[in-house]
């Protein structure tokens, strides 16, 4: 072999080895948390952070929803949101869209378009004119990625509706219930906001996991009740989060209590262990809803 040959081998196996022995590149953020940096760049909407994880919510202001005579603003579930979650090799990203019936279609397209999958879709209530539904979705990816599928959702949406639906002005309902005293009832303080005071009560008790990402609270898996109208006449929607064993009893309570059972269904796919939530609503005298919900909470673990 002669020696420009031999130079030449003996340049190519050190190229080969130079590149076997370098770290492979990992995404931005990569065991660091989040690139948050790239997900803002991407997304305009403002997000809030909690134990390495990002959310966006967005509330559907141009909604003008009603159910049994109460305006439905987006505190009491009339809101979209988006959380980001960073995993070992990838970010993990989930959240709910709210949409109307002729938009389930076209937003399930830029979905699928984009690499998102559909985890869940559902009704939060009954008699609501109009109808409205909320698509759970999911997707792993890059903080790239996933940003860019979560913006053409959202862009989607705003082009259905003709502008973006947070830009739209906000509304808020008449609210004179006892707060304190539902606190008191629930064993659960709340916040107030554009009328509407809520209440969430997370699951202490459970460690859920999905694509090997802690699912928290934060992340949708809590026990909720939001309240307005006055003392005599209330309206109260929520959502519980239930082991399987706890669905029946739940059900069961809140239907002896004249609370409405109005959707029972997954919000996600791969979750361990397997989780059904439980949309309800009730209208009547505000401290008897909250006997109501009591007894309900009582029946699933990690609430009182």
């Amino acid at each position: 072999m002669g020696n420009h040959t031999y130079s030449s081998v003996l340049a190519v196996l050190m190229c080969l080895v130079s590149a076997c022995s370098s770290p492979t590149p990992e995404r931005a953020g990569a065991g660091n948390g989040l690139d948050l940096e790239t997900i803002q760049s991407i997304l305009s909407h403002e997000g809030a952070r909690q134990d390495g994880q990002y959310k966006i919510t967005v509330p559907q202001n141009d909604l003008v929803v009603t159910v049994d005579g109460f305006h439905i603003v987006p505190p009491m579930g009339l809101g979209s949101w988006v959380a980001f979650a960073p995993a070992a090799e990838a970010v993990v990203v989930m959240g709910d869209v709210v949409v109307r019936e002729d938009e389930i279609g076209p937003v399930q397209q830029v979905l699928m378009r984009n690499g998102l999958t559909v985890t869940g879709l559902h009704n939060h209530f009954v008699r609501d004119e109009p109808s409205v539904m909320y698509m759970h979705v999911g997707g792993e990816g890059t903080e790239e990625a996933l940003a860019r599928a979560v913006k053409a959702v959202f862009d989607r949406i705003a082009e259905l509706r003709g502008g973006d639906p947070a830009s739209a002005q906000s509304q808020t309902v008449p609210n004179t219930i006892d707060t304190n005293e539902i606190a008191r009832i629930l064993g659960h303080a709340g916040e107030m906001s554009r009328g509407v005071y809520k209440v969430t009560v997370g699951r202490p008790d459970v460690t859920l996991s999905a694509h090997r990402v802690p699912v928290t609270s934060f992340m949708g898996f809590n026990t909720w009740a939001a309240w307005q109208g006055t003392p005599e006449r209330a309206a109260v929607a929520g959502d519980f989060a239930m082991l399987e064993d706890e669905v029946a009893p739940v059900i069961q309570t809140l239907v002896e209590h004249g609370i409405e059972v109005v959707a029972v269904h997954n919000h996600m796919v791969h979750e361990e262990p397997r989780i059904f939530f439980l949309h309800y609503w009730g209208v009547g005298p505000a401290p008897e809803l909250a006997r109501g919900l009591k007894a309900a909470l009582n029946r699933i673990g990690g609430s009182s």
